[in-house]
C-alpha cells in the first residue's frame, strides 16, 4: 500500500479491514488491549458427557440444545456480549438481577424470547445498561488520567493501526450520534461500527445532506456518499476486451442548489440583524436592502428544504454549517421538516470557507477519505512519548495541613449583628440616593421617592447617617439643600414637605464654608446675613448664598405660626429677619431711586466738565515767540540744496529742534482758533 493511495471510507478494501485494530496514545498495542478478555471458565459436562456451555457468560450450563438457544435469546447473554465487544468482563447471573433491579423499568424476559436482538437493541433495557457501565467505565478512566497526570483531548478524528507500518484516521461525525457524542465509546466499538459501514446502503446506497451559510452565502447538496450494496470494494481488472476496468465513482452528486443575496455590509461584518440587535435600528436605505436579502435569503432557503423534504428523509446523516443566528433558518420554525433533536444533524468537524458548491466538494473529500499515515510502531510509540512530555505536569498534591495552614480564629458574627449590618448598608445606599437626587436638583424624583415606604427611617426630618458621601452625620435633606443651593428643593422642603428647620446640629463640621461665605456675600442688610455664633447650627445656618436664605425669610414671613423663625434660642431656626412682598417691593423702589439718582448725578457732572473744557479752550493764551531771523543766502561754498525749492512755511521750521516745531505748530492752532471766536 503506497503513502499516494486513497481510501473511501464506505468502500475500504477487505485485507485492511482484517488487520485494523484502534490505536491509542498512550503508546500501549491496541491489539493487546482489544483482545484482552477475562478467561472464560472451561466448558462443563452434562451427565451424558457432552459439553454444553457459554463462552461468553459465567457458569452458564445447558442440559439440551433448546435450553442453550433460549440463554442465547437472553437478556444477561445479550449484555455479556456486548460488554465483552467493548472491552469489559462478563458478569455472572446474580451480578446482572442486581443491575436490572437498580433500573427504574424492569426488564421482560418473555417480550424479547421471541424476538432479535441484533434488531430490538434500541427499544431494550440492555442498551441502557451497557450505556450505564461506559459512562462508569469513562469516569473510571478519567480519574485514573488525572490522578497520573496523562489525561487525552478528546479529538475529532479516531485512528486505527494496521501491522506493520499503516494508519487511518476517520472522523467521528460520520459514526452514529451514540459514539460520535459520548466520550465513553471505545477504539473497538468505532471499529466494528466502520466493519458494518461497509454494507448498509440498500439499493441506491447511503446518502448525505451539506448545507452551508455565511454573509448572505449559501450552498447545499444531496449526495450519495456510498455505492448500493453488492458494489462494494472491487480490485482493478481487465474487462472481457482486455481493458482496464474502469471503475465506479464512490460519490454522486444528486441535487445542489447555490445562491446569495445582500445581507451584509461590505469589509464590516455581520448581518444586519445582528448590528439591529446589538445598536439602534439603522434607518438607511443599504439597511433596509440587508433587512430585505435577509428575509429573502430565509424564504429561500425553507423553500428549497421542503422541496428536497423527500430526499431529506432518505439521508443518513445531515450536516449544517451556520451561526447560531443562522441555524434558525433550519431549525425550530413552526412546520419545519427538521428537528433540533434530530440524531442526523451534524456540524463540520474542520474549519470551512465561504459557502460555495466547489467548497461542498472540498468538505465532502474531507469527511469520506480516510486519512492515511505510514509509520512504524516505534516511531508511533516515540510519538506518544513525545507527546505526553510535552503536555503540561500534574501539580502535586500537597497535604491538608500544608495547603491549609493554621489561622488564628476570628470573631463570628451573629444573625442579629448581621441583619444590624444589613440594615445599615441598606438605608446608607437609599440616603445616597437622595442626596444624588438633591444635588442634580430632581424635585418630582425626590418627591415620589420620599412618599415610598420611608425610606430614610424617619420621613423628611432624618438625620443623615454616618459614610454619606458629600454629607455630614445627623444632618437633614433640609440642611444638605441649603448648603448645596439647590433653592427649587429647598423651597419644596420648606412650604409642601414642611420639613423643620429648627433641627440643628454641633458646630463641629463644615463651619468653614458657611462662615466664608456669609463674610464675603454680597451687600446687604445685616439682618440678611447668617448667624454663625452658638453652639448649633440649623438649616439656616448652613445657606450658601444670599437667595437660598431669602427662602428661609420669604417662608418665615408667609408662614409665621409654622415655626419659631426669628430668634437665637434652643427651639427656634434663627432666621435673623422675614422678608415679606411689602418689603421687597419696597426694597426694589428705594433701588430705583437710588439708580435714578446716581444717573442724576452723573448726567451733571459730565454737564459741568464739558462747560469747564469750553471755558478753557476760549481762554486759553499763548505767547508768541520772538521773530526768527531769516537765514542768509546759501553761497556756493554751502553745499548742495534740494532741487524744485520750499515754501515759506518749510523755510520757517527748517533747522529747528523738534521741540520747537511743536511749539510753533500749537501757536499756529491758537491763533486759528482765536480768529474762529471772534466770528
Amino acid at each position: 500500500m503506497a503513502p499516494q493511495e486513497r481510501y473511501h471510507v464506505f468502500s475500504l478494501p477487505p485485507s485492511l479491514l482484517e488487520t485494523l485494530v484502534p490505536r491509542t496514545i498512550l503508546g500501549s498495542q491496541p491489539s493487546q488491549e482489544a483482545t484482552t478478555r477475562a478467561p472464560s471458565p472451561p466448558p462443563s459436562t452434562t451427565q451424558n458427557g457432552a459439553a454444553r456451555a457459554c463462552n461468553i457468560c459465567l457458569g452458564a450450563t445447558f442440559t439440551d440444545v433448546d435450553e442453550q438457544r433460549v440463554h442465547f435469546r437472553s437478556d444477561w447473554h445479550r449484555y455479556n456480549v456486548k460488554m465483552r465487544v467493548a472491552g469489559s468482563n462478563a458478569v455472572t447471573e446474580a451480578q446482572f438481577a442486581k443491575l436490572v433491579d437498580s433500573l427504574e423499568d424492569s426488564i421482560s424476559g418473555s417480550e424479547t424470547t421471541t424476538s432479535d436482538p441484533e434488531t430490538d437493541d434500541s427499544d431494550d433495557a440492555v442498551r441502557t445498561l451497557v450505556q450505564k457501565a461506559k459512562k462508569l467505565k469513562a469516569r473510571a478512566d478519567e480519574d485514573e488520567d488525572e490522578e497520573s497526570g496523562q489525561k487525552i483531548p478528546n479529538a475529532p478524528v479516531i485512528w486505527f493501526h494496521s501491522p506493520p507500518a499503516t494508519q487511518i484516521g476517520v472522523y467521528k461525525s460520520i459514526y452514529p450520534s451514540h459514539l460520535s457524542s459520548s466520550p465513553s465509546s471505545s477504539g473497538q466499538e468505532f471499529l466494528t461500527e466502520l466493519k458494518a459501514m461497509q454494507t448498509g446502503g440498500g439499493e441506491i446506497g447511503r446518502k448525505w445532506a451539506l448545507f452551508m451559510t455565511a454573509g448572505g452565502h449559501f450552498a447545499g447538496a444531496i449526495i450519495r456518499v456510498s455505492k448500493p450494496d453488492g458494489e462494494g470494494y472491487e480490485e482493478s481488472g481487465i474487462t472481457k476486451r482486455g481493458k482496464p476496468k474502469k471503475p465506479k465513482p464512490d460519490t454522486e452528486v444528486l441535487l445542489h442548489k447555490t445562491f446569495h443575496r445582500y445581507t451584509t455590509r461590505r469589509k464590516q461584518g455581520g448581518s444586519q440583524s445582528v448590528n439591529d440587535n446589538a445598536k439602534s435600528k439603522a434607518v438607511s436605505a443599504g439597511a433596509m436592502l440587508r433587512r430585505y436579502g435577509e428575509q429573502a435569503l430565509r424564504d429561500d432557503i425553507r423553500n428549497l428544504i421542503n422541496d428536497w423534504i423527500e430526499e431529506l428523509d432518505d439521508c443518513e446523516r445531515i450536516f449544517i454549517r451556520a451561526s447560531v443566528s443562522n441555524r434558525k433558518i433550519f431549525l425550530g420554525y413552526e412546520g419545519a421538516p427538521l428537528h433540533k433533536d434530530d440524531d442526523r444533524l451534524r456540524t463540520f468537524p474542520f474549519p470551512t470557507r465561504r459557502p460555495t458548491q466547489s467548497e461542498l466538494q472540498r468538505c465532502l473529500l474531507e469527511l469520506t477519505q480516510v486519512k492515511v499515515s505510514h509509520l512504524t510502531e516505534e516511531a508511533l510509540r516515540a510519538q506518544d512519548e513525545e507527546y505526553l512530555a510535552a503536555r503540561p505536569k500534574p501539580k502535586p498534591v500537597l497535604s491538608s495541613a500544608i495547603i491549609a495552614p493554621s489561622k488564628p480564629s476570628q470573631p463570628q458574627v451573629t444573625p442579629e449583628e448581621l441583619a444590624r449590618l444589613r440594615a445599615e448598608h441598606e438605608l446608607r445606599i437609599r440616603w445616597e440616593r437622595a442626596t444624588d437626587m438633591v444635588e442634580r436638583g430632581k424635585v418630582d424624583a425626590l418627591k415620589s421617592f420620599l412618599t415610598k415606604d420611608d425610606p430614610l427611617g424617619g420621613g423628611v426630618n432624618a438625620r443623615m447617617p454616618d459614610g454619606v458621601p458629600d454629607g455630614g452625620p445627623g444632618q437633614t435633606l433640609l440642611m444638605f439643600a441649603a448648603r448645596r443651593g439647590q433653592e427649587e428643593v429647598l423651597r419644596w422642603l420648606l412650604e409642601d414637605a414642611r420639613a423643620d428647620p429648627t433641627l440643628s446640629v454641633g458646630r463641629t463640621a463644615g463651619l468653614a464654608d458657611v462662615e466664608e461665605n456669609g463674610a464675603g456675600a454680597e451687600e446687604e442688610d445685616e439682618a440678611a446675613r447668617p448667624l454663625v455664633g452658638g453652639s448649633r447650627r440649623t438649616a439656616y445656618d448652613f445657606a450658601s448664598t444670599r437667595n437660598v436664605r431669602n427662602i428661609f425669610r420669604r417662608c418665615a414671613a408667609d408662614h409665621p405660626d409654622w415655626w419659631d423663625w426669628v430668634g437665637t434660642g434652643e427651639h427656634s431656626a434663627r432666621v435673623p429677619s422675614i422678608l415679606s412682598k411689602e418689603m421687597e417691593e419696597g426694597r426694589d423702589e428705594k433701588k430705583k431711586a437710588r439708580r435714578k439718582g446716581l444717573k442724576d448725578k452723573i448726567r451733571e457732572r459730565e454737564a459741568l466738565q464739558k462747560e469747564k473744557d469750553n471755558e478753557l479752550e476760549a481762554q486759553k493764551v499763548v505767547e508768541l515767540p520772538k521773530p526768527i531771523p531769516a537765514p542768509s543766502k546759501p553761497t556756493k561754498d554751502d553745499g548742495p540744496r534740494k532741487l524744485g525749492g520750499s515754501t515759506t512755511a518749510q523755510e520757517s521750521v527748517m533747522g529747528l529742534t523738534p521741540e520747537m516745531r511743536a511749539r510753533i505748530e500749537r501757536e499756529r492752532r491758537a491763533r486759528a482758533a482765536e480768529a474762529r471766536l471772534k466770528k
